[in-house]
């Protein structure tokens, strides 16, 4: 699992942003420009690029929420462990620890929304004449 270690887990997820960082490219390359419009459909173009949209996103959706329950969980054991040892230095060095990347992780379901909202827009805007997802 991916959790235990943010920098670990950034890079994935960074990996799993591909598309959406280069979506104005993938845009640019699945549309035909006016020219070429009788030779490519652009309507299975742009069904196929919104499919690859939408699994992306809800993979990494999955994949943050689920490293977030993860990180509660671990701060819910460490606050239990506390508890029975209230003198434990390291134990409460761990917790602050784990509640650090608990806010990370929490921050980056944002930074998820964002580019979730980014890359909609602009795939609307190239593709609304060609396709029209049910949202």
């Amino acid at each position: 699992m991916i959790c235990p270690d943010f920098l670990e887990f950034q890079d994935i997820i960074k990996k799993m942003r591909i598309l959406d960082d280069k979506i104005v490219y993938a845009l640019n390359t699945s549309l035909p420009t006016e020219s070429f419009q009788t030779k490519i459909d652009a309507t299975s173009a742009c069904q196929d690029l919104y499919e690859q949209i939408q699994k992306g996103h809800s993979e990494r959706e999955k994949v943050i929420k689920n490293c977030i329950i993860s990180s509660a969980d671990t701060v819910k054991k460490l606050k239990i462990a506390k508890e029975q040892k209230p003198d434990d230095i390291d134990l409460l060095r761990n917790i602050k620890a784990e509640q650090r990347k608990l806010r990370l992780l929490q921050t980056e379901l944002s930074v998820e929304e964002i580019i979730k909202e980014k890359t909609t827009k602009l795939f609307t805007e190239k593709c609304r004449n060609y396709f029209k997802p049910s949202y």
